[in-house]
């Protein structure tokens, strides 16, 4: 990256890497002879059907850590193989720890939570107070959040073909294994939008990309809540939406509209920047005409 290049929204270069997977001892027999874990799929949430070939559902397939993809205040995201000893079956994965109590939690996480309810009052306290127990809630449910999020518009991409996201392979927990984007055989990930330099043509098959991305999450009701070039890759020509924790229902979220609007203005004022002509606001009425917002 350039020196003086915008970090990421969520970077934190200070913290120190943790969530690391424990590395395998060869006198356990309960660990696996390489690698540093079994597969943890069985007992996982599962990701939505049909599900693609390289996702690898064997119980004696091994996970090894690659390295640190990204890290924040809010989860650190590892580069993770997992792969059946002796085969060619592998598939790389991002796995994606979001932070227990102990650790700073998500920044203006209140507006994002509005609409969002659990069943005991309890709970709801707890979080509301921000509680060690309520914080290790939040986090969980950020987890689950992003998951089914992106297990229901990964469906919709796969019926549609108007959006990409990234396959949401299993959730245990507060640990959410995605498909890596990016490539399989070097382990670089997928160029952020905002790393992207291209033609004229290029900027707008992105922003035709974006506006039918954008129109999707209406159509269904939810905005991203902090969309940005530096949560959207670019992957072969395609534009791929990530980071999907703050999700925001638009009907039940009194802030619902609002959110729609800075997700659309954070992204036009990108494609503005390099000189593409966008009417931002002719977008932010028609994404809110098909959310059913007007």
């Amino acid at each position: 990256m350039r020196r003086g290049r915008r970090k990421f929204d969520d970077d934190d270069a200070d913290f120190v890497k943790t969530g690391k997977l424990e590395p395998a001892l060869a006198e356990d027999p309960d660990l696996p002879e390489t690698g540093d874990r079994w597969s943890t799929w069985d007992g996982a949430l599962h990701g939505p059907h049909p599900r693609p070939d390289w996702v690898r559902t064997e119980y004696g397939a091994v996970d090894t850590e690659l390295g640190m993809l990204k890290t924040g205040k809010e989860a650190d995201v590892f580069l993770v193989r997992r792969a059946v000893p002796e085969t060619d079956k592998i598939s790389m994965i991002a796995a994606k720890r979001y932070r227990d109590g102990d650790h700073r939690l998500f920044h203006r996480d209140a507006g994002y939570l509005e609409g969002r309810r659990v069943r005991r009052s309890r709970e709801m306290r707890a979080m509301t107070n921000r509680t060690a127990f309520g914080k290790e809630l939040i986090a969980g449910q950020w987890a689950a959040a992003e998951f089914g999020a992106l297990s229901r518009l990964w469906q919709v991409g796969q019926e549609g073909g108007t959006i990409s996201v990234p396959y949401p392979v299993q959730l245990i927990g507060t640990e959410l294994m995605l498909e890596f984007i990016g490539d399989w055989e070097t382990g670089e990930a997928a160029p952020r939008l905002a790393q992207v330099r291209t033609d004229r043509d290029g900027l707008e098959d992105l922003w035709r990309q974006m506006t039918d991305a954008l129109s999707v999450l209406a159509r269904t009701q939810i905005a991203h809540g902090d969309l940005s070039p530096y949560n959207t890759l670019v992957h072969e020509g395609r534009l791929v939406i990530i980071d999907m924790p703050q999700i925001v229902d638009l009907i039940a979220n009194p802030q619902g509209a609002e959110f729609l609007a800075r997700d659309v203005r954070n992204v036009a004022s990108w494609f503005t920047a390099r000189g593409l002509t966008v009417d931002a606001d002719g977008l932010i009425e028609r994404l809110s005409y098909e959310a059913g917002l007007l």
